[in-house]
């Protein structure tokens, strides 16, 4: 049996394209692209850097490509759409109906939309993908850092829930 029958065509695709990213030829390898919001009260519905996109709502949520090599000035080109209360669904119609979809339009009026272009730190050789953290006043900072959140060698030490300010510092 060809490998091609016996995982399918699209897991064909997929290797190839992973050993695809990992050529040495090319100088890029694949990713995890994550984010953790550090905002409390609104959600991340979506972003995007360098033109990978993810939905929102932190974890692993998809992929990035990364040089094998860090280089200065290289920047995360980041967009995303927050919004400023996702609890908001809990008294809704049912999902599906014509009501839910009024409520969601409606609603949607107030999702906000941002983009920052910030500076990869340096890595070497061990870097886990992307994780984007959000932070008040629309900032977000980046690591490719493979430690956990939670560990003292974890590089962004922002808490997390942390209040909007009245007003933000320009």
């Amino acid at each position: 049996m060809s490998a091609l029958n016996k995982f399918g065509l699209g897991s064909a695709v997929f290797a190839w394209l992973l050993v695809g990213c990992s050529s040495p030829d090319d100088g890029w390898a694949p990713g995890e692209l994550k984010s953790v919001n550090h905002v409390k009260g609104t959600g991340i519905n979506w972003l995007s850097v360098n033109g990978y996109g993810a939905s929102g709502g932190g974890g692993g949520m998809c992929c990035i490509a990364l040089p094998n090599k860090w280089r200065p000035g290289m920047i995360a080109d980041i967009k995303w759409e927050v919004d400023p209360d996702p609890s908001a669904y809990s008294d809704w119609p049912p999902l599906g109906s014509e009501g839910y979809r009024v409520k969601q339009r409606e609603h949607a009026k107030n999702y906000r939309r941002y983009e920052a272009r910030v500076e990869i730190p340096e890595y070497d050789h061990d870097r886990c993908g992307l994780t984007v953290h959000f932070l008040t006043c629309q900032q977000v900072k980046v690591t490719t850092s493979c430690w956990a959140t939670s560990r003292p060698e974890y590089p962004i030490k922002e808490p997390r829930h942390m209040e909007e300010p009245v007003v933000c510092p320009r």
